[in-house]
């Protein structure tokens, strides 16, 4: 983009005359795009613009913000939008320690460059990994204005403190804009620099957990955002996959295109090549729009020999899973503490417990989608992604190029959830443009096409046990749990080792490795490779956190019954806060005992065992820690549920949720992915499920997939605890307790338990059957 087109659009975007998400087409011209990573028409784009930018005379302390002539203040952001409002979260950091004006401040989602370093939006990982380095950026911004803000009032830094955009001596001040403009300062800090810099006091905070305005919520109202299935380039083609009828092994045979010639607008079809092994056996489909492209895709006709899973179910999953378990080799342990196998040899009684959880979908509101080009001897990836840092190395594998000629030009998500973690669907665009010699191809996913290309969360089978002694005392305890999974398959590099000194994908586990003192314990994660080879596990949220909490606190249900304690006085009374369970700083002071906290401040609001309720009706509890061991958000949550003994229906009737998640930076965006988180856990407890049927998923689209629907949405309680500790994560908390609590509400109702997810009626039913007599 030349400089006079630049002007222009800086001109129109001051006129307010900004591209509609509807009507954006990028011309192609060059490097510098509308989404491209020169910040002077950078992905800032998709928000309100007259940021100043570097280049405009700006001043640029650190490359995480900028502060212009005319005191906008832009933060640079490398976390993915998907609804989670992520941007003002972060931007709230850096503003709050710098003292700039809210209404000031912009927000730019900067494309991939090897600068930013990790650029990943998963784990409830943002503002935790953000945290730190932002408010030292903050801080840096704040003391260079101060101090030249200083020297134009004529008095020292010590005399002067940063306010709203200000710097104030005094009766006199001088504004951020004011002191770029006239300064000029250029001083710039190493990230050494960075971290011995002063920073504010808890008590000092303005921003940061206060009410403010979302800074993408205007852009998103007017249709002025653009998501990744609205980019559009001058004379690129659609393109439509035609599904194989397995993930992996799938070969083509024979293709016939005479069906699809007969659509308007069918171009050809190409049979993808692909030297990565993301998408074998693909074959696209090109048209000259998308709904020529979906009837000509439909038309086509494959013939395919089949990879080895072709006939492989959820139950043969389920049961591969329940044989490894079985089997006292394999896997790696998280933990695996000297005395676990003596403790059983010697027990009393060893109670036991096996829990499965189905398999289920994304079904992210914006099915998949990618637009790919070559241009200007650089490979162009227009889309939304979660991890771009994880993806840019496949694509750059399957093009046979350099990684550093790969960019990923960075969109809106029209939903994540962890779909977008993984970035495959990235790939057939490229390569399908690579094949058309870098023309623009726009490869959009169909529902169903999204639904079999899922990144599916595995079924899963886990087994807990615990000895006992004579007076039924812990002596201690197993936790062996099985599931595909995707952090192997997906980013080896990034699994953990455990105990055993083994390589194990923490995502398969987290949730198991509890903070209960429970005696020696081993937790040891499987990797169920029949799963593997049939579908490619993914990350959904809360991940394991989603379905190990499940087993283990149905589990603890279950034992405090069977040992004849109350099962809240249960739970508290393990959660002593010693050896590894007292936590450690920075990320879990105060340990088991903050987990103990938010299930007392629970228990008082749900009048759990205090409340006479109507017949089979009854209140469930369940507490954990969030996302990770190392990152935790002590939770605890409760659901009030009614039985119908005739039909086996449950109805959740409420929830309740407190969480420990230390600073809470965004309290509305902290309260929407809580309850967002819920209502999933809600959904994947009493309503949602797929299996794998001869290889793929069963369930195509919403007509037989069902989620939770509006009208069986409960009232929801949920209080976040206040706290000055670093803020840890809140977008798969809410998820977490949901389940367990759903099953161990149905027992207090009627006396049932049940120990598959999600809890159909038929399994109420058979265990209402089964306590009656003949």
């Amino acid at each position: 983009m030349g400089k006079l087109e630049r002007i222009a659009a800086r001109q129109d975007r001051a006129a307010g005359r900004g591209l509609s998400r509807r009507g954006v087409l990028l011309t192609g011209l060059g490097s510098a795009l509308m989404f491209g990573f020169t910040r002077e028409a950078g992905a800032a784009q998709t928000f309100p613009q007259n940021a100043s930018l570097p280049g405009n005379g700006a001043f640029e302390p650190t490359i995480w913000c900028a502060i212009g002539p005319d005191g906008v203040v832009n933060v640079n952001i490398i976390r993915a939008e998907m609804g989670q409002h992520v941007g003002t979260a972060l931007a709230r950091i850096i503003a709050d320690e710098m003292e700039a004006d809210w209404d000031k401040v912009r927000i730019t989602y900067v494309d991939t460059d090897p600068k930013w370093g990790l650029m990943v939006t998963g784990g409830s990982w943002s503002v935790w990994m953000t945290w730190d380095i932002f408010r030292q950026a903050g801080a840096a911004a704040r003391t260079v204005l101060v101090e030249e803000g200083a020297k134009l009032l004529g008095t020292s830094p010590a005399n002067c403190i940063a306010r709203n955009g200000r710097v104030i001596a005094g009766s006199r001040s001088i504004s951020f804009g004011d002191i770029v403009s006239h300064a000029r300062p250029t001083r710039a800090f190493s990230p050494e620099e960075m971290a011995k810099l002063p920073l504010k006091p808890a008590s000092e905070r303005r921003l940061i957990g206060k009410e403010v305005k979302a800074l993408d919520i205007p852009a998103k109202t007017t249709g002025a955002a653009i998501y990744g299935i609205d980019a559009k380039l001058d004379g690129m083609v659609y393109a439509r996959p035609k599904m194989p009828p397995t993930r992996y092994g799938s070969k083509v045979v024979s293709v016939d295109d005479t069906d699809a010639k007969k659509i308007k607008g069918y171009l050809r079809y190409i049979v993808l090549e692909d030297p990565s092994e993301t998408v074998p056996g693909w074959v696209a489909v090109l048209a000259s729009s998308y709904p020529a492209a979906i009837r000509a895709t439909d038309a086509l006709k494959v013939v395919w020999t089949p990879g080895e899973t072709a006939h492989v179910s959820e139950k043969d999953i389920i049961e591969h899973g329940r044989k490894q378990i079985a089997e006292k080799t394999g896997g790696s342990c998280v933990f695996n503490d000297e005395g676990v196998d003596a403790a059983f040899s010697s027990a009393k009684q060893v109670f036991e417990r096996t829990y499965t959880c189905a398999s289920v979908l994304h079904y992210q509101l914006e099915p998949l989608n990618a637009l790919a080009r070559l241009q200007d001897g650089k490979w162009e990836i227009h889309c939304g992604n979660q991890w771009q840092s994880l993806f840019l190395p496949v694509i750059a594998k399957a093009l046979q190029v350099k990684e550093t000629d790969v960019v990923m030009r960075t969109y809106l998500l029209g939903g994540g959830f962890g779909r977008r973690l993984n970035g495959d669907y990235a790939v057939p665009a490229a390569l399908i443009s690579k094949a058309l010699d870098g023309k623009p191809v726009k490869l959009i996913l169909t529902r169903s096409d999204d639904v079999q290309f899922d990144s599916l969360r595995s079924p899963s089978i886990q087994t807990v046990r615990v000895a006992l002694d004579e007076q039924k005392n812990l002596k201690g305890w197993q936790h062996h749990a099985s599931a595909g999974w995707p952090t192997r398959v997906m980013a080896a590099a990034f699994m953990e080792k455990g105990a055993d000194g083994k390589p194990y994908d923490q995502f398969a586990i987290a949730g198991a490795d509890h903070w209960y003192d429970v005696g020696p314990m081993r937790v040891r994660a499987l990797d169920n490779d029949l799963a593997d080879a049939t579908f490619r596990p993914g990350w959904l949220r809360s991940v394991s956190s989603g379905w190990t909490p499940w087993a283990l606190e149905a589990f603890m249900d279950e034992l405090a019954h069977e040992l004849g304690h109350d099962p809240v006085d249960f739970r508290l009374s393990l959660l002593t806060a010693k050896g590894r369970n007292a936590g450690k700083a920075p990320d879990s002071v105060g340990g088991a005992s903050r987990q103990a906290n938010v299930l007392k401040r629970l228990v008082e609001k749900c009048g759990y065992g205090k409340t006479q309720l109507p017949a089979d009706t009854a209140i469930g509890i369940a507490t954990t820690f969030g996302q990770e061991r190392a990152m935790p958000t002590w939770t605890a949550g409760a659901v009030q549920v009614h039985v119908d003994r005739k039909t086996g229906a449950v109805t959740c009737q409420k929830i309740w949720l407190v969480l420990d998640a230390g600073t809470i930076v965004d309290p509305d965006g902290a309260m929407a992915q809580t309850e967002g988180g819920a209502l999933w856990g809600l959904s994947m407890a009493l309503f949602e499920n797929t299996e794998i049927e001869n290889g793929m998923v069963r369930d195509r689209n919403l007509n037989t997939y069902t989620p939770l629907r509006l009208p069986d949405t409960p009232d929801m309680d949920i209080e976040f605890v206040a706290s000055t500790e670093k803020p840890m994560g809140l977008g798969e908390p809410g998820v977490t307790t949901i389940g367990a609590a759903i099953a161990n509400a149905v027992f207090n109702a009627v006396g049932v338990r049940v120990r598959h997810q999600p809890i159909r009626p038929a399994d109420v039913l058979k265990g209402l059957s089964e306590k009656t007599p003949a």
